[in-house]
């Protein structure tokens, strides 16, 4: 699990990242120390979760959410327990009170992380040369070509298999899957920003591609209410 730590307060980051250091699957991929340098972290980084305060310097934590698109899955850390029922207004995993107590630490790394899916089944991918079985995590995005479909893994060169997009649809879960348009599905947990081009033209970066997918408007506009249904 890659993170981001926003504080304005340098003892309190080397204090959470003391505490972020004993779980063995998380990384700490960048701090900072005020709202515009979090929105920058969390733009370049595109981490899976953001611990972040309430008050910070020129505006607090709401305000920096409010500049992200899509925005990560959040803990708030903060010695104000007063904004608790507005943390979870905006879906908030969870909200800590400084001095971080390391078990309730644990617990908030415990809602972060993905839920076991009953219906994520390992996935067959055959091709000419060999078939295999991936779990539907590992797959960020389908496009069609044709007859066949192209699966892109993350991480992983994509793969052209000799089924339609209807078999994948029928096959994967949803959520987090879902069909945009004749051409294109996607795992809407790997989708980390969105770059209106123009009015026609959306990119979306997803973890584990290398390239961005185009979308069109329709396309772009099915994603963007997934994402707005799945932050509640």
């Amino acid at each position: 699990m890659r993170v981001v730590i926003v504080d304005d307060e340098p003892l309190a980051i080397r204090a959470l990242s003391r505490l972020l250091a004993a779980a063995p699957d998380v990384e700490i991929v960048a701090t900072a120390g005020d709202l515009d340098a979090g929105v920058r972290a969390i733009e370049a980084h595109r981490p899976d979760a953001a611990f972040l305060d309430v008050e910070l310097d020129e505006g607090d934590g709401f305000d920096l959410l409010a500049r992200l698109d899509p925005a990560p899955r959040v803990v708030f850390v903060t010695a104000h327990a007063e904004r608790a029922v507005d943390a979870f207004a905006v879906q908030a995993a969870d909200y800590l009170l400084k001095p971080v107590d390391p078990g309730r630490l644990a617990e908030a790394l415990r809602r972060l992380r993905p839920t076991p899916d009953a219906s994520g089944e390992p996935v067959e991918l055959a091709t000419p040369g060999r078939t295999l079985l991936v779990p539907p995590a590992s797959i960020a995005a389908l496009t069609a070509e044709g007859d066949f479909t192209r699966v892109h893994l993350a991480g992983e060169p994509s793969l052209l298999i000799l089924r339609t997009m209807s078999h994948f649809e029928a096959t994967l879960p949803a959520p987090p899957f879902v069909r945009l348009g004749r051409s294109t599905m996607v795992n809407v947990e790997r989708v980390r920003r969105l770059v209106s081009r123009d009015r026609n033209l959306t990119l979306a970066t997803l973890d584990g591609l290398a390239e961005p997918l185009a979308l069109g408007r329709a396309a772009a506009g099915r994603l963007r209410a997934a994402l707005a249904c799945r932050r509640g």
